[in-house]
């Protein structure tokens, strides 16, 4: 995280966890959930980072690297993609745009040196260069007056979902109906931020985590790598996998557990009256020697107790429990039901 940029938000009352550049709030963390579901909200997307790749000949690269169809991503549209390991488990999630000639990836922070460090490996002798873009602030803004603050700021709403306006340097994605991502240089950023919170209130990184959590939007963090293949996230139904494309790591597995209908474990929302976190395993007494699904992301929930979306095993998905067989009981409803 850029230092200049964490020294802002903690002058603007940001509260850090720690030494980690997770927001807890700006103060009333509760209001901020309850601002989430209700009202309009600005969050710095700190939890998140970006890497961006260049060169002659970047777009085969990332198009034999990434699930998603690279190749026929268009200027002015994102994408969601996934890098998988050999196995096909997903070692991290990105969203995915094309910017300045090239393409720049958010991912969860906590991947950020692992993965630019891994993807290197695989340059050999292209003419491709991966840079993490710790100058670039990212900040998610939510609901129903999402598009009069970006106005205010001085900057384009996108009007359909994974759709981008460029201004200047600055460009906004639009994520989803009322969730916006802007990627602004740092030097732009504290400007930016005072123009957005005139109409939109500040939040931490739990408020937008319980927003993804509302959008089913799975997000593969440190505590989750390598844990599943895709269509266990239900990746290829947000246009996260394509199976019309050439080899990438774990293709040949992705593509057979998609046609031999061999997926049994799929995405769920979870309800919990006890605390959740990324990578809490979930049993089930149905299931008695092992796990029956793991945690991606969680978060409070607006109205008390806890949310979350996990990757469970879907015959046992009607009696989970947190961390054993007799922990907390949780209420998992499938994201797409069959």
């Amino acid at each position: 995280m850029n230092p200049n940029w964490r020294s802002f938000l903690a002058a603007a009352d940001a509260a850090f966890s720690d030494d980690s550049p997770l927001i807890d709030s700006f103060g009333d963390a509760a209001g901020e959930l309850q601002a989430a579901a209700r009202q309009t909200v600005v969050v710095p997307l700190t939890h998140l980072a970006v890497i961006e790749a260049v060169g002659e000949e970047v777009k085969p690269f990332l198009h034999n690297q990434l699930t998603s169809d690279v190749n026929h991503l268009q200027e002015g549209q994102a994408q969601h993609a996934a890098w998988c390991s050999a196995k096909g488990r997903m070692q991290a999630s990105f969203l995915l745009w094309r910017a300045d000639g090239g393409y720049r990836m958010a991912l969860a922070a906590d991947l950020l040196e692992a993965t630019e460090k891994r993807l290197r490996m695989f340059i050999l002798r292209a003419k491709v260069k991966l840079a993490a873009r710790d100058d670039l602030v990212l900040l998610g803004l939510a609901g129903a007056q999402a598009g009069e603050a970006l106005a205010d700021a001085g900057l384009i709403t996108p009007a359909t979902a994974l759709e981008i306006a460029v201004d200047g340097d600055c460009v906004t994605l639009r994520l989803d109906g009322e969730r916006f991502i802007v990627a602004a240089p740092v030097a732009a950023a504290p400007d930016l931020w005072q123009k957005l919170t005139v109409k939109a209130r500040p939040a931490g990184t739990p408020a937008w985590r319980w927003l993804d959590v509302r959008a089913a939007l799975p997000l593969v963090t440190l505590a989750t790598k390598e844990e599943f293949v895709p269509q266990m996230a239900d990746f290829e139904k947000i246009g996260g996998v394509s199976f019309h494309k050439g080899c990438y790591p774990g293709q040949e597995i992705v593509a057979r557990a998609q046609y031999l209908g061999k997926v049994k474990r799929h995405l769920y929302r979870l309800a919990s009256a006890a605390p959740l976190q990324a990578g809490d395993d979930l049993f089930s007494p149905d299931n008695p020697d092992q796990s029956s699904g793991k945690v991606m992301s969680a978060a409070p929930a607006p109205n008390g107790g806890f949310a979350a979306l996990a990757v469970v095993q879907s015959n046992f998905a009607a009696h989970l429990h947190i961390g054993s067989h007799q922990g907390p009981p949780v209420e998992a409803v499938a994201v797409h039901p069959a």
